[in-house]
């Protein structure tokens, strides 16, 4: 039988079911495991804990399937385990607004590694982790069965696959991708890129926050930095604003963001693109005094894990802080950060030090997180990944 025995007192984590063990907590291994193996997982005084995926070459060493001894980590596991999360999506309700929806999720799913997005019939398949990996074909297999997709695609190829010591992998898996694939949220249409886009082609956590912002920008100078496919931009213009000034550094991502716009019938007047790095281009408006009503901060993760912690600050306050010496009176700024190793208190106080150089007063009216089909699992708080707040400005 192959084993994991922590060291006296490291069982604390696991009895709080969080799902990693980091290989420092670990005494021994029994049985050789090879890396992707599942291994049962027990105190210094070998009372069973968990049944989990093991590394041998990671930090992370295991990552646990299952809190119960009795059950077996085999192709009946994984049906039931993702038979569980579609029933969890449908009563979630979220068919009527968007054809785009998250099916797992990760540890939130208790499938650590796996991420499977849904675009209409077309299903993308994300690995970030040796256990997963192990049972690809066999996830590839159940969802077949249990979707009847068009396609599944595969998009393992996030940095966190390198740590794990796995090559980077993108490609159709399971029948034929379409060449123009749309998907529709909120009555609007967007065109998803899954061969190359950002994360699997679209940032579906952002639903519920894009859909705020189109509450608030009607008669509205807006400025979206880091828009990639323009999701902020098409709900502002939608929503009435009087101008939209989006920014990437992606001249791909602007085409695509422009697509967008046509899609959705939207009229161009007003509404300007620009190819640039957001912190000159933030400068850049500053020197030449252009003010806005609305600001839209969501830029790409600067902190991966809380190692890169420091210097993610910088660059988070940097951006904020030119974003409130942008701002009217009376403005609204929404700024989020996807970074794992920024959390939510860090964020906060990271904004409100901004604020305080820019010389504002600011008040959070809204906290945001990724949208509903994203679950956060109450033992595991790094899974709340995207912090946003929706800060408006004193008069």
């Amino acid at each position: 039988m192959k084993k994991i025995i922590l060291k006296a007192g490291k069982e604390k984590s696991l009895l709080r079911r969080h799902p990693w063990v980091y290989s420092g907590a670990i005494s021994r291994v029994e049985g050789h495991p090879s890396d992707g193996d599942t291994v049962s997982i027990y105190t210094n005084q070998k009372v069973f804990l968990a049944h989990a995926a093991y590394h041998s070459k990671a930090p992370i060493a295991a990552r646990v399937w299952s809190w119960q001894q009795d059950e077996r980590i085999d192709e009946a596991f994984f049906y039931r385990k993702l038979t569980h999360a579609l029933k969890f999506r449908k009563e979630l309700g979220l068919s009527q607004f968007s054809t785009g929806c998250r099916l797992v999720h990760g540890e939130s799913d208790g499938l650590p590694g796996l991420v499977i997005d849904q675009y209409g019939r077309i299903l993308v398949m994300q690995i970030g982790s040796v256990g997963a990996e192990r049972w690809r074909e066999v996830i590839l297999d159940i969802l077949k069965d249990l979707f009847d997709p068009d396609c599944i695609y595969e998009r393992s190829d996030t940095d966190v696959r390198e740590l794990e010591g796995l090559i980077k992998r993108t490609g159709v898996l399971w029948g034929e991708l379409p060449h123009d694939l749309i998907i529709e949220e909120n009555g609007l249409h967007f065109a998803v890129d899954v061969m190359t886009g950002q994360k699997t082609g679209f940032y579906l956590d952002q639903r519920d926050n894009r859909a705020k912002i189109g509450i608030l920008a009607k008669d509205k100078e807006v400025l979206n930095c880091f828009c990639y496919s323009g999701g902020f931009s098409v709900y502002a213009k939608r929503a009435g604003a009087k101008s939209v000034l989006s920014v990437d550094s992606s001249e791909e991502a602007l085409k695509l963001a422009q697509r967008n716009f046509a899609l959705n019938g939207l009229t161009t007047d007003s509404q300007e693109w620009q190819c640039a790095d957001v912190f000159q281009m933030l400068r850049k408006l500053r020197d030449q005094n252009r003010k806005f009503d609305l600001i839209i901060l969501d830029p790409p993760k600067f902190a991966p894990t809380a190692s890169f912690a420091a210097k993610a600050a910088r660059g988070y306050k940097d951006i904020n802080l030119l974003a409130f010496k942008l701002l009217r009176p009376g403005g609204i700024v929404a700024t989020y950060s996807c970074s794992s190793g920024i959390s939510s208190d860090l964020f906060q106080k990271i904004i409100a030090g901004a604020a305080l150089d820019a010389g504002i007063s600011a008040h959070i009216i809204a906290q945001q997180m990724a949208a509903p089909d994203h679950p956060i699992l109450l033992s595991f708080p790094e899974g709340a990944y995207l912090k946003g707040l929706l800060l408006k400005v004193s008069d």
